[in-house]
Order: C-alpha cells, then sequence, then structure tokens
C-alpha cells in the first residue's frame, strides 16, 4: 500500500510498502526540503510610515535579498479561523490561502537621492529597507475615523460592546479584510496565522532554445516535485509488486535556518518514521525487537537531494576547475571530506552504479575549492541522527537563494530517472556490495 502523513502541515512523509517487505527490510529514502528564503511576516504586522500601509516583516534564511526589491508580492500561508460545530463547541480550524496578487512591493531608493558611494555598492539594512509597501493612507479617511472613536468611543463597530482581541489589534486592518474575504470568512474569527511573502511572477522557459526553467523558489521545490513524481511513478508502474523494502520521501522543513526544529530534519521525524512503519508492519507493533530494528537501518539509505551549484559563466574562478557542474549535463553529487556533505567512498559508488545499471546520464561532480566555505544540507545531520548511509546530491542551478533562480529543463528529467533508478536498482546494487 501507499501512505503519506504530515507534521506541522510543512514537512511531509510519504511512502510505498513493497509486496515483498519482511521486517529487517531496508528503507529506500529521498530526503528533502520544502522551505526556501522568503519575507515572513511578523506577529504585530501592522506597520506604517510617510503616508504609507507597511507590513512588518522578518527574513527568514540567507536570501539574496536585494533580489526581492521592485518584485510584485503576494501573500501566502496559513490562518488559523475560530469556527462553532452544531453543538456550538468552539474548533480552531487551520485554512491555507494563496493570494497570487501583486498586494506588496519593496520598492528601491531612485537613484537622484543616493550618495556616489550608494551608487558603488547596494547595501541592503534587512530591517530598515526591507518593509514591503501595501498601500497608501488617505489623510481624509484617517482623520475622520480618528475622529469618530474620539465621539462615539469607537471604531468601526458603531460603539457595539465588543471586546477587541488583543493579537488583533496590532494587525493591519486591511490585511485582515483581505483574509477574511479570500477565506469567506469573519474578520473577527481569524484568530492568528503565519503569512510568507512571494514572488508573483510565474515560473517560464528561458534561454534562446527554451532550455532553462526560471522560477522562483527551484532551491528546493525542484527537489520535492521531482522526488514526489518519481516515487508516484515507481508505484503507478508496478514498481512495489517485486519489491522487499519500503520505498519512502521526507521533504523536511527549516533547512535553511539549520534544520533544527520539531518538524526540520534535526528532529526525530526521520527515525520515528522508520521506526514506526518497521513497528506497525511487524508481527507484534508493540515490541519491535531491537536487532530487526537495527538490520533495517544497516540495509537503509539516504539520498539526501538539494539543489547544487552549477558553474558560472561570470565567475567561473568561484569553482573547483575539475569539480565545476553544468547545466543540463546531470544530477550532481556532493563531496566534502569534512562531512559538510555526507557523501563517501560507498555511498558515492551506489549512486554511480544507479546510473551505470539504469543506463542513465552520469553524475557530476562538486567539490569546494580549498580556500572557499562549503555550504551544508540534510545529509550529515539525517546521517548522525539515524545511523542510515547517506549521500548528498542535487540539480543544479544559477542565482541560488534569489528571488528568481534558474535551472536546467533537461535536469529534471535527469533527476526523475536517477531518483526512478534509486528506487528500481538500489536493493540490487546494495545486495551485491560487500558489507
Amino acid at each position: 500500500g501507499t501512505y503519506f502523513y504530515t507534521v506541522n502541515r510543512t514537512t511531509l512523509v510519504a511512502f510505498g510498502v513493497g509486496a515483498k517487505y519482511k521486517p529487517g527490510n531496508g528503507f529506500k529514502i529521498i530526503g528533502g526540503h520544502t522551505d526556501s528564503p522568503n519575507l515572513k511576516v511578523k506577529p504585530r504586522s501592522k506597520r506604517s510610515a510617510s503616508g504609507c500601509i507597511q507590513l512588518g516583516v522578518e527574513c527568514y534564511g540567507g536570501g539574496l535579498w536585494h533580489t526581492w526589491f521592485d518584485r510584485d508580492l503576494g501573500i501566502s500561508g496559513r490562518v488559523l479561523v475560530r469556527t462553532k460545530t452544531e453543538d456550538g463547541k468552539e474548533t480552531v480550524k487551520q485554512r491555507f490561502v494563496k493570494i497570487d496578487k501583486p498586494l506588496a512591493r519593496v520598492s528601491t531608493l531612485c537613484i537622484h537621492l543616493q550618495t556616489a558611494e550608494e551608487q558603488r555598492a547596494f547595501k541592503v539594512n534587512k530591517e530598515e529597507h526591507m518593509t514591503p509597501i501595501l498601500g497608501t493612507q488617505p489623510a481624509a479617511s484617517v482623520l475622520a475615523a480618528g475622529a469618530k472613536a474620539q465621539l462615539t468611543g469607537s471604531g468601526d463597530d458603531g460603539g457595539a460592546d465588543v471586546k477587541e482581541d488583543a493579537w488583533a489589534k496590532e494587525q493591519e486592518p486591511l490585511l485582515m479584510d483581505l483574509l477574511a474575504s479570500e477565506l469567506g470568512v469573519d474578520k473577527k474569527d481569524i484568530a492568528d496565522f503565519e503569512l510568507n511573502l512571494f514572488d508573483c511572477q510565474p515560473a517560464s522557459l528561458g534561454g534562446i532554445k527554451s532550455e532553462f526553467l526560471n522560477s522562483a523558489r527551484l532551491d528546493n521545490q525542484a527537489t520535492c516535485f521531482v522526488s514526489s513524481e518519481a516515487l508516484a511513478q515507481y508505484v503507478e508502474n508496478g514498481g512495489l509488486d517485486n519489491d522487499e523494502d519500503i520505498s519512502l520521501i521526507a521533504l523536511f522543513d527549516h533547512e535553511e535556518i539549520g534544520s533544527q526544529s520539531a518538524q526540520g530534519a534535526g528532529s526525530p521525524v526521520m527515525a520515528e518514521a522508520v521506526r514506526r512503519i518497521s513497528s506497525a508492519l511487524t508481527d507484534h507493533p508493540h515490541a519491535l525487537d531491537p536487532d530487526v530494528f537495527s538490520s533495517t537501518i544497516r540495509r537503509s539509505f539516504v539520498f539526501s537531494v538539494d539543489q547544487a551549484h552549477a558553474i558560472h559563466p561570470n565567475y567561473s574562478s568561484k569553482h573547483e576547475k575539475n569539480h565545476a557542474p553544468m547545466l543540463n549535463r546531470g544530477v550532481v553529487m556532493k563531496t566534502n571530506q569534512n562531512q559538510r556533505y555526507s557523501t563517501n567512498g560507498v555511498t558515492g559508488f551506489i549512486v554511480r552504479e544507479l546510473t551505470r545499471k539504469a543506463d542513465i546520464t552520469p553524475v557530476q561532480e562538486f567539490v569546494v575549492r580549498n580556500d572557499c566555505p562549503c555550504g551544508s544540507t540534510i545529509g550529515p545531520i539525517i546521517s548522525a541522527a539515524t545511523g542510515i548511509r547517506t549521500v548528498d546530491a542535487g540539480m543544479p542551478q544559477l542565482s541560488m537563494h534569489s528571488c528568481r533562480e534558474v535551472m536546467g529543463v533537461a535536469d529534471l528529467t535527469n533527476g526523475l530517472e536517477l531518483f526512478t533508478a534509486f528506487f528500481t536498482h538500489f536493493r540490487e546494487i546494495d545486495d551485491a556490495l560487500e558489507g
């Protein structure tokens, strides 16, 4: 069968159980992350300055924040809404919202008001310069509302005896009105929200031969999409019929800020998934044999997938000359001997062998220069927390962490073929590998 569950509705675990699965068999896991750098609305969103209605936001992750200026920004996220059941009991529902309209904008300062030094280097003060504008404050209506409140002792409710929610009082009223309208609820029933700003411009094909995909959040939504498609295709094509393992994808939140949260890769989610699924599929689910579970860990493998750095033709010196992946040339395997990536000789061999066995595009190799710092991702975190063998890889792209990124179209296919080959051929390759 096939199953899925979420944690905090931001981390996804989905899996299929092989028809020949037996307790102690392994898990074939593709891991990725669901989050991307963006602007998140602060708990007290209301802000205004110089006659403009603004929105209090916090920069999430390590974004290239200068690329967020002069973009058309929509709002998405979740809203907690108070409702009542038929018997009058109050409940709070989580509602998702995506307002795909240019509601906000972070505008640059015109060149005429910049000093010569400011023109030479665009320096962003995230607190002072990144506050988006939602609209303008009409002077007449502001004065009228204030006068009405003074004369009647009330606001827009016409003097009705309504206790204003302390949280709602700190939110931008126009934003609350918009959310209520989008969700079809009364504004007073909105109890809280968790909102993000995003670039409204849709994804597009680019390049003279349409060989590029231009889009926001390719890091790491491209992985989420391709890994989900690979699992779905593997199941639909009957892959589970002769499979003795569990085929699973785990897509975590909070990678961009270190993964240390209840739903991040540093949480118990991965280990719990393996244990819970193993327990449910044993004859005695309440007493999983430690030796059987140890066998499961030993026979499992994590394919940690996060977008990779393609070589930039204008900055080619930033790459190590023998490890410079290119767009549209295949998935990239990442290696770092200081364990910023989890790839080692054995796990790297398994991935290379997958491409040979499936006769698909070989992987490219990435090693950071010795004089350059190396990023990291979920691979080392999961490997250290679970003891499961892990490799780090990703599809190559440019402009990582920009508001607008780019990757090769062919690499989506390369990724899909490699991930499908992983579900199909891993057990055969691993069984032939001396322990």
